[in-house]
């Protein structure tokens, strides 16, 4: 990437956030510019430093990376990768629903882990597609308090918006898409971003849980 990526770490135990740090800081296109031991820290952090992501962990103390994740969500302070163990416990279904951009294994190795980084700053917000396709369809397929998904909402998106939808609800990337719809990459993002401000969304992986959920 031609721009340098600005990091903030949240992680509660000092050896793996220290292990995080270093793997982030051994890259010359990644600047970690602040650490978190908990929840609350994170939000003050994103909220001062403005960082470009959030590296964040799911559970910590005061503030569990679930509510973290939807307050930077939230006042837009930064996108959100989240760590976890995948256990697919309720504490990541709620960060699907809070906004993360993606999802990250702890036992990731560095190189994946760099990658990811870069990923979700290109905009790309699906990490590691066989873990969140899994995620996703789990998630779409549990009952859930809120309403479901209203079909209406898709009137909005033009046809190739829709198509793009649904190869999110897949869990493809957008070179995965642009191969797929026969469109440049870049034509990809502008759509994904264009149906993310028509259904008022504030993630790829949003979008792709309102795929599942409608079935389209």
């Amino acid at each position: 990437m031609s721009r340098v990526v600005r990091v903030l770490v949240a992680e509660d135990q000092s050896a793996v956030r220290a292990g995080l740090v270093l793997i982030l800081r051994s890259a010359p296109d990644i600047e970690v510019v602040g650490e978190a031991g908990d929840g609350e820290q994170a939000v003050a952090l994103a909220r001062e430093l403005r960082p470009d992501l959030v590296l964040m962990d799911i559970q910590m103390p005061r503030l569990d990376g679930v509510s973290a994740t939807r307050k930077v969500v939230e006042e837009r302070l930064a996108d959100v990768l989240v760590l976890t163990t995948f256990d697919l416990d309720e504490y990541v279904f709620g960060a699907l629903r809070a906004g993360a951009a993606g999802f990250l294994l702890k036992n990731t190795d560095a190189k994946d882990l760099l990658a990811a980084v870069r990923t979700v700053a290109r905009g790309e917000g699906l990490i590691a597609p066989a873990v969140t396709r899994r995620l996703i369809a789990e998630f779409a397929a549990r009952p859930v308090r809120e309403p479901a998904a209203d079909p209406a909402v898709l009137e909005s998106l033009t046809r190739r918006e829709r198509e793009v939808l649904s190869c999110l609800g897949e869990g493809m990337s957008n070179a995965d898409i642009a191969a797929r719809l026969e469109m440049a990459e870049a034509t990809v993002k502008t759509h994904v971003s264009r149906l993310l401000a028509k259904l008022e969304l504030r993630s790829r992986v949003q979008a792709a849980v309102l795929a599942q959920e409608l079935g389209i």
